[in-house]
């Protein structure tokens, strides 16, 4: 296995961070870029007109390699999830009888505009629960999620990951289902964009919107999503100068062109400029490009294989392997153990994961080792057996 990459990051050696679908620690190299930033405001006779944009630019394109798609322009800057997915809910029309469907217990921002949106159009939304077993339970759930898209169904939003567990939904075949009944597909990616792998060409989905300070590796306060040809004609959520035609040329700014700039750039927030979080987020997804993310979820798979089989040995459950990502993963607790209980005792020993829902979140990266899992599984198993005795 190799070495992690700790030393890349400002983590407290004394803590076991295991946390990262909550938040990401901050690279070294980012922090950097963002003192750098920082410090170019002291000075701002040298920001140029071309520092409006050129440094946008490349966050696009280091992400648009990201997700594998080939045009930077259908990615737009936006400050979160919300944000982008009120682009899509102002955008797709609804009629009274038709069908938004969702995972159960998704997370907010990818709830409250749907529910919204369905109040003002008479459309209902469904939410597909899981099944209790957890024999084949991502895969049932993923069944039941294909049986409910139906002719009435006009969007299917829904993670990549569950944010709770970890729970992979089959995009490709869900993305299959939508165009055989005329469907859009809109993704929070928030959850596995720059740890699993994804293909904006292969999937096609409407639209993929992810925060930044996750598995991005950047800032808290900015986020990217991906808009495909849909949204190409739509309406921006703000009329702002940069979104315009022609912005580039400070001079004519006062013309008020009526145009907006081409494919997702008429959806980018103002103040995208930002020049602090932006080259922090660019430097972020660089580094993510070059790790590579077949080798992050690869090393994170190694991470946790062992200790989840031994904690399953041991009562715990989680979801089989080929329904969950390794990069995020619920751990769901032997009867009569309480959730709280066992973060405070891990808390005890300094090791720092999430409770969401009735599950025990576990989320590692490229900055863990394996002593790091082994401490966690042998305060479980420390927890389970006196609950035992």
């Amino acid at each position: 296995m190799n070495p992690s990459l700790k030393y890349m990051f400002n983590l407290d050696p004394e803590v076991i961070y295991l946390n990262g679908a909550y938040m990401s620690p901050m690279l070294r190299e980012v922090e950097e870029a963002g003192i750098t930033g920082i410090l170019g405001k002291r000075s701002p006779n040298r920001i140029s007109t071309d520092d409006f944009f050129a440094p946008v630019k490349a966050l696009k394109s280091a992400f648009t390699k990201l997700v594998g798609g080939d045009t930077p322009e259908r990615v737009a800057l936006i400050p979160s999830v919300s944000y982008g997915m009120a682009i899509a809910t102002r955008n797709i029309p609804l009629r009274r009888g038709e069908k938004i469907i969702l995972a159960d217990e998704q997370f907010p921002s990818n709830v409250f505009g749907w529910e919204k949106l369905a109040h003002h159009t008479g459309a209902s939304v469904i939410r597909v629960t899981p099944p209790q077993d957890f024999s084949d339970r991502g895969e049932h759930w993923n069944e039941k999620i294909l049986n409910a898209i139906d002719e009435s169904t006009k969007v299917v939003a829904l993670p990549h990951f569950h944010w709770v567990d970890g729970t992979r939904f089959d995009l490709l075949a869900i993305r299959k289902k939508t165009w055989e009944v005329g469907a859009k597909l809109i993704i929070d990616g928030t959850q596995s964009i720059g740890a699993f792998p994804f293909d904006i060409q292969e999937i096609q989905p409407d639209a993929v919107i992810a925060a930044g300070y996750k598995w991005l590796m950047g800032p808290y306060g900015l986020g990217l999503a991906w808009f495909g040809p849909f949204f190409d004609d739509k309406e921006p959520l703000e009329e702002n100068w940069i979104n315009r035609m022609g912005s580039e040329d400070f001079s004519s700014l006062a013309r008020y062109e009526p145009h907006y700039q081409p494919f997702a750039r008429r959806y980018d927030m103002g103040e995208q400029s930002n020049f602090i979080l932006v080259p922090m987020l660019t430097t972020a997804i660089g580094w993510i490009n070059r790790q590579g993310v077949d080798h992050i979820q690869g090393y994170c798979k190694e991470l946790v294989s062992k200790p989840l089989e031994i904690l399953q040995s041991a009562g715990y459950q989680v979801e089989q392997p080929g329904w969950r990502s390794n990069h995020l993963v619920g751990i769901y607790l032997p009867k009569g153990l309480a959730v709280n209980h066992i973060k405070q005792e891990l808390e005890k020993e300094k090791i720092f994961i999430s409770v969401r829902g009735k599950s025990l979140r576990v989320s590692p990266h490229l900055y863990n080792e394996p002593a790091d899992l082994e401490k966690l599984v042998s305060v479980l198993m420390n927890v389970s057996a006196k609950h035992r005795n």
